[in-house]
């Protein structure tokens, strides 16, 4: 949720898009990640950002649709620029008009996956601080673990993370 948060600084609107049928094989269903990213946007209180889910489409094309003029990625790492300068330059490709914005993670969070938080949550450690209230609740009770309410003022894509989440900006006047 950090580059979300982020993201709703530098633009008039943000549509975080949940792709309802990832590649690589979820925890949550599409159902839920949706609604943890709902409630995870919610909390962080801003009234710019809206949530929708989309499947068996091209996130360019959504982009396009949603009259977007960026698409958002966040960068945890060295190890995500080779698959993201891929995608940034087929995205590009694909839709001509829209750019790719990378934001990269705060140093508190380069190190985060969704794995590793996952495998944390599974083996019962707290992942609090480094994903949103919503999805350390519900990480506690998929693993039956106890969870210690924690509030944040910086939180993070997880599990329901960048690579499942595409960010679209609206055209803005101060970004130009």
């Amino acid at each position: 949720m950090e580059t979300v948060l982020r993201g709703s600084r530098l633009f008039d609107e943000v549509v975080v898009a949940v792709y309802a049928e990832p590649s690589k094989q979820t925890l949550f269903s599409a159902a839920e990640r949706l609604e943890l990213v709902e409630e995870a946007v919610r909390d962080l209180g801003v009234t710019n950002v809206r949530v929708r889910s989309y499947n068996r489409r091209l996130t360019a094309d959504l982009a396009r649709e949603e009259g977007a003029c960026a698409l958002i990625r966040g960068l945890r790492a060295v190890s995500d620029f080779d698959y993201e300068l891929q995608l940034a330059h087929m995205n590009k490709a694909l839709a001509p008009d829209v750019e790719t914005v990378v934001l990269l993670a705060s140093a508190r969070y380069s190190f985060l996956s969704s794995t590793i938080v996952r495998e944390v949550a599974r083996l019962g450690g707290d992942v609090a601080p480094w994903v949103p209230r919503v999805v350390a609740e519900r990480l506690s009770e998929r693993f039956g673990q106890p969870h210690a309410a924690v509030n944040l003022p910086e939180v993070l894509d997880a599990e329901v993370g960048a690579d499942r989440i595409a960010g679209f900006m609206s055209t803005d006047d101060r970004v130009r």
